[in-house]
């Protein structure tokens, strides 16, 4: 079945999240590599990464916090240098070919407005917290299935977490690629989920464009 849109998860996938989860842990008062250890270990044990941040505050409500920080003037940011060096040009490749190409994420609707001041070579982005639906929801997904061009068997979702990202897309019809980047794209890489389910498996996007390219 030929292809006719690809789709993008944001973190860890276009957006390096160093600059993310440090300007958490400057938040919370710990080293940034406190933070850092304590993703590494919550992402081991399968769990929710804001788990993390629970950890150090005990009883942390993420959305209150995300608030203050933005009352505090030290809302989040994504600027060009959180970009991954392969974003750019891969995006632009598979545009320039003919696919449509999206962004949607589990992001809040800030930074789906950050996103688009980057002006990235991309036909749309979307974020859970303008849908009102997160990934792994078969929601999301399906908002997404009618969001972007094509039947589910026509659009690719790429991402590096396989129960947020390959599992449940797989699961709404669509094709997936699964990322080898970040913390989760490492630890699950040659996980026998991963190979169940993904249709690509590449460590960077210009792989996976050029292998989309020549279909």
């Amino acid at each position: 079945m030929p292809i006719r849109s690809v789709v993008f998860d944001v973190g860890e996938t276009l957006v390096d999240d160093s600059t993310f989860w440090s300007s958490w842990a400057s938040w919370v008062g710990v080293p940034h590599h406190t933070l850092a250890a304590l993703v590494g270990a919550v992402t081991a044990l399968g769990h929710d990464n804001a788990e993390a941040l629970r950890l150090i505050r005990p009883g942390f409500d993420l959305a209150a916090e995300r608030v203050a920080r933005e009352t505090a003037g030290q809302g989040e940011s994504i600027t060009e240098k959180d970009l991954y060096p392969d974003v750019r040009p891969a995006l632009s490749k598979l545009r320039e070919v003919g696919f449509w190409v999206g962004v949607a994420g589990n992001q809040t609707a800030r930074a789906a407005a950050l996103l688009r001041q980057l002006d990235l070579p991309v036909d749309g982005i979307a974020t859970s917290g303008e849908w009102g639906t997160a990934k792994p929801e078969s929601k999301f997904f399906a908002r997404l299935i009618d969001w972007a061009p094509g039947r589910a068997d026509e659009i690719v979702y790429v991402g590096d977490h396989p129960t947020n990202d390959i599992v449940p897309a797989k699961s709404a019809g669509l094709r997936a690629a699964h990322l080898r980047r970040g913390p989760w794209g490492y630890l699950w890489a040659d996980d026998q989920v991963v190979k169940d389910n993904a249709d690509w498996r590449v460590d960077n996007l210009n792989q996976l464009s050029e292998a989309l390219s020549c279909q």
